[in-house]
């Protein structure tokens, strides 16, 4: 333990003297998290919109102000001819367009059912159902069919019932920062050693690898500590991030994850000769696989069946589990104790893997 102390003193010490590496480490990931948070939005508004009403009355105003009012649609203008349409269109100045059939408000109070055309321009897709499942929403609760259906679908969403994006992405993007920030600080650390060279002198220094590993993390996994805390503080004051769970739980799952990822980042370094070759490993290991593998945009259960078992090794993948259920869900350990158990065996193994890689080298 006193060898342990030794080094993270002398790398403490270290790092203070950087101080634009700790600002780095203490605020950027806040900033990623605001400039982030705000770009990636799945949530689609002011969809410019253009309607072609043939039947000119006061429930066809009613329904274009339905669309506008809900504010996912932004009205463009009225046209008369489909040539208009087109041009509009082509020259994405509208990406939605809603014809309004002649007798439409003469249809709807006989009861009579009414067909209401939605164009929508589908260069991109995910855009184009997104707006389409708005456009069929509004006009469902406008009653623009006009026949009640035998059955009435009573919806309930859980934990996020307005369906924000955000609140499904500020938690992926806390692990994308802090994964990415443990990763390539520890990495650089032992690197820098050897290129100054004074990992050769470590090596006559009277102290095993494992002490010297820990006492390499414990610096930079309480500095990591505290910018994934200030990250979550300034995503519920930003964004209405809920915390519905337990704190001590969430230092928990924090803490696993970062001794993980800065295992993960030993690892790297013992590797890698360079600072520059150490940085692009890092980032090639916990960027990529944290993006896309783990469950923070894309759903694992849509990728092939040999994808998944890859995202097994994702430690991103676990610790998101854990986190949206502690914040948004308020849920206890036994909900998801089998991811907290993986981030366990994930660091244990990554320190274990650096602490045998390290020892090869001081052989």
């Amino acid at each position: 333990m006193r060898q342990v102390l030794a080094v993270g003193r002398k790398e403490l010490r270290q790092i203070m003297r950087d101080r634009r590496t700790l600002l780095i480490l203490l605020f950027v990931p806040a900033f990623f998290l605001l400039l982030y948070g705000y770009a990636l939005n799945f949530d689609i508004r002011h969809v410019s919109l253009v309607v072609k009403d043939q039947d000119r009355s006061t429930k066809s105003r009613e329904l274009v102000s339905a669309f506008v009012n809900s504010g996912y649609f932004s009205l463009v203008g009225y046209v008369d001819s489909d040539r208009e349409i087109d041009r509009l269109v082509d020259e994405n100045r509208a990406r939605a367009v809603i014809t309004i059939p002649s007798g439409f408000e003469r249809d709807l109070a006989v009861m009579k059912p009414v067909t209401v055309q939605v164009i929508v321009d589908g260069d991109n897709a995910n855009t184009a159902s997104t707006v389409v499942g708005y456009a069929r929403t509004l006009i469902g609760e406008f009653g623009a069919i006009g026949i009640e259906p035998p059955i009435t679908v009573e919806p309930r969403i859980w934990y996020n019932p307005q369906l924000r994006s955000t609140l499904f992405l500020v938690p992926g993007l806390i692990a994308y920062i802090s994964m990415i920030t443990a990763v390539v600080s520890t990495a650089l650390s032992v690197v820098r050693e050897k290129e100054r060279g004074t990992m050769e002198q470590v090596r006559m220094a009277p102290i095993s690898p494992l002490p010297y590993i820990i006492g390499k993390t414990i610096p930079y996994l309480a500095i990591s500590f505290v910018s994934a805390l200030m990250v979550i503080f300034s995503a519920m004051l930003l964004f209405d991030l809920p915390m519905r769970g337990s704190w001590a739980l969430l230092c928990g799952a924090i803490g696993l994850f970062l001794i993980g990822a800065q295992a993960q980042g030993l690892l790297i370094s013992t590797i890698a000769q360079t600072q520059q070759v150490a940085f692009q490993v890092a980032l090639l290991s916990s960027l990529l696989p944290t993006m896309i593998l783990s469950g923070f945009i894309f759903p694992i259960s849509s990728m092939p069946a040999v994808v998944q078992a890859i995202t097994h090794i994702v430690p991103a993948r676990y610790f998101l589990v854990a986190l949206r259920s502690i914040v948004l869900k308020g849920a206890g350990i036994t909900a998801f104790w089998q991811d907290m158990a993986a981030l366990a065996i994930f660091a244990t193994v990554a320190l274990g893997l650096a602490s045998l890689r390290l020892r090869k080298e001081w052989a």
